[in-house]
Formats: C-alpha cells, structure tokens, sequence
C-alpha cells in the first residue's frame, strides 16, 4: 500500500506547440494572413508529431499587435513567436517540429523563425 503506481504511457512528449487562432490575431477579416490550420494539423498527424509534440490550436494568446502568435512551450523555456504572415514560416514551423521530434528535445529555431521571436513577459 506504500508503494507508488508509475504511470507507463507510449508517449514521450518532450514539448507543446500553441497557435493562436483567435481574437484580432489571424483575422482574415481584419486583412491578416490565415493561419494554416487544417494543413499544419494534417502535417503534424502524417508525420506522427502527435505523440511527441503536442498541436494546441488555441484562442486568443495576445498581443493582439501582432499577426499569428505561436507559443513554443518546452521543459526549459517557452519561446514566444509573433508575425507568422507566410507559408514559408509554417513551413519552417513544421520542419523544426518534426527535427525536433526526432531529436527527442525542443531543439533551436532555424534563423526564419528566430527573427520572429518576442519577449510576451518582461
């Protein structure tokens, strides 16, 4: 009775992938680019990112100044990232997502990415 029961699952999930889809951010209506939902989240299931990185697509995460916020969150830190406006940056989105699954680890953002990096907290 002492004893812990260990939980013992398939998955090893080394982060979570947010993308913001709600309130002013990714409004079509509003001018702003869309953000690739149904492609982003065939992508993730094609390429078995599920069990290891989790796809939230989430509301509003804020600042609302800014088009398409994702949120990168990780064991050590969470990266904010605000401004993904083409299809190269979900491309790039995806890339290291899936280089990352293979690592087993949150690795660091290709340069395309990391330009669109951003303080949400200070």
């Amino acid at each position: 009775m002492g004893r812990q029961a260990a939980l013992n699952t398939a998955r090893r999930t080394i982060g979570q992938v947010l993308v913001c889809t709600g309130c002013c951010c990714g409004r079509v209506d509003r001018g702003k680019p869309p953000v690739p939902v149904d492609w982003l989240k065939g992508e993730w299931r094609r390429l078995g990112l599920l069990r290891t990185l989790h796809l939230t697509i989430s509301g509003c995460l804020g600042p609302c100044d800014l088009v398409n916020v994702v949120c990168l969150a990780g064991p050590e830190r969470t990266i904010w990232l605000g401004g993904l406006s083409s299809p190269e940056h979900f491309a790039a989105l995806l890339d290291w997502a899936e280089r990352s699954a293979t690592e087993e680890r949150l690795l660091a953002l290709p340069p395309l990415l990391r330009d669109l990096e951003f303080e949400r907290f200070r």
